[in-house]
């Protein structure tokens, strides 16, 4: 049976989006990782001393689900919280989580490449342009 959803570009990004990240998640599961933590961990390397508050609203993260969250990171020894003043709290790599983000970087980047070789090459070069035009105002 075919699905006649499938003419829907909003339904079919939904669907190629989280069978993308299952697939993500299938390789990062070796590290007890992720997506969303190798995000963060990516973002607080970019940017240390980034505070809890900044890293949920860049990576769109609710307020409420940021405290487990880094909580849980923290627990795994890839993280450590700083205290900046009474209320925020700046964000750090361990050297372990250092150690672990290479990792994961290696396979973010191997995932990628097989990501973009599942297009025709002569379209490789439009896929990121569509995407960030499809994001919109949201798009960094």
């Amino acid at each position: 049976m075919q699905d006649p959803l499938a003419r829907y570009p909003g339904y079919v990004l939904r669907r190629a989006s989280a069978a993308a990240l299952a697939k993500l998640n299938e390789r990062l599961e070796p590290l007890h990782l992720r997506h969303a933590d190798v995000a963060l961990l990516m973002l607080i390397d970019a940017q240390p001393g980034v505070s809890q508050s900044q890293a949920g609203r860049i990576l769109d993260i609710q307020r409420a689900n940021m405290v487990p969250f880094i909580a849980r990171l923290e627990k795994q020894g890839l993280i450590e919280r700083q205290q900046i003043d009474g209320r925020s709290r700046a964000l750090q790599l361990t050297p372990n989580g250092q150690s672990i983000l290479t990792q994961a970087r290696q396979r973010v980047d191997d995932y990628e490449m097989a990501l973009l070789n599942q297009v025709p090459a002569s379209l490789r070069a439009h896929v990121l342009p569509i995407l960030m035009a499809l994001w919109g105002d949201s798009a960094p």
